[in-house]
């Protein structure tokens, strides 16, 4: 019998310094993308591939968020997680995971789009009893961004410092959570999920990870903005 994860949460709560000179005044994931929200790609494609309830991580502007999400989702489907002080990507999901019902969810980043297939990684994350597991994309020529190693059995073998890599696996911003685990590490109030949990527990052997080849697109910098504007137009085929 498959098993699939149908909760997600989405954060949602950067500033966005680094996007401000082409979109002042918004938080990142509400960027304007082709007359919608960029996040509004983000919970379409999720939703297309089976996840019924949301979980948004807030911050920055919340309210933004909330009038936005009044329009597109029905009241039921999604509860608001709002940080009254940054903590941190680490600190946002603990918090969030404290409202989910559910022992394994999907936590997504706002302001990435990675087309994956949620069954994919959930068959994964299911199969192996992992505590997370990470949706990779494979990338050539970049240093942007670190790079993660897998052993044979899909567990994390290391994670690699940003530099240049003529091709590697990237951390694709998209994970299979197993709330009861990560609950029960002992952790700061504030803390980076990157840096604190997956790089500090992935040798105990339960964190994996799924490399997915599908379309990927960061809007962090304003080049990928600009870049967004382009591949996700209405009559653009990524």
């Amino acid at each position: 019998m498959s098993v699939s994860i149908t909760k997600a949460i989405i954060l949602a709560g950067g500033l966005g310094t680094r996007l401000r000179s082409a979109v002042p005044n918004l938080p990142k994931c509400m960027a304007p993308v082709n007359g919608v929200p960029f996040i509004d790609y983000v919970i379409a494609h999720f939703r297309e591939q089976g996840i019924r309830n949301f979980i948004f991580a807030l911050g920055y502007k919340s309210e933004v968020f909330e009038s936005y999400l009044q329009t597109v989702l029905p009241a039921d489907s999604y509860r608001l997680s709002i940080e009254k002080e940054p903590l941190g990507t680490g600190g946002a999901i603990r918090l969030a995971c404290s409202k989910a019902v559910e022992k394994d969810v999907l936590v997504v980043n706002g302001d990435t789009l990675f087309r994956i297939k949620v069954q994919d990684i959930a068959a994964v994350h299911y199969q192996q009893k992992a505590h997370c597991t990470l949706a990779l994309k494979p990338m050539k020529a970049f240093s942007r961004y670190g790079m993660v190693e897998l052993n044979k059995d899909l567990s994390v073998h290391r994670f690699k410092e940003k530099q240049y890599f003529a091709e590697g696996l990237i951390n694709g911003g998209v994970y299979a959570l197993h709330v009861p685990a990560f609950m029960s590490r002992q952790l700061s109030v504030k803390f980076s999920f990157e840096k604190d949990y997956l790089e500090r527990f992935y040798t105990e052997g339960t964190i994996f990870g799924v490399a997915e080849d599908a379309y990927f697109i960061d809007i962090g910098i304003p080049e990928d903005y600009e870049r967004a504007l382009i591949e996700l137009r209405p009559d653009s085929r990524s």
